[in-house]
């Protein structure tokens, strides 16, 4: 019985110290931006313009 209640214990404090790093992260702005990245990989790379031929 003591073993059960030392796993409830754990796991609660599990349980809230997950939910105090997702509070943490959506105050700190990790989740303002959902959607870009991953249509993000579906957009084209701009060409980079190559340097000019150097003849020596």
């Amino acid at each position: 019985m003591s073993v059960i209640v030392l796993l409830v214990l754990v796991s609660t404090t599990v349980a809230a110290l997950f939910v105090g790093i997702f509070f943490w992260a959506v105050r700190s702005g990790q989740y303002e931006d959902v959607e870009s990245p991953a249509v993000r990989i579906l957009y084209e790379d701009q060409p980079k313009e190559q340097p000019p031929a150097r003849f020596t």
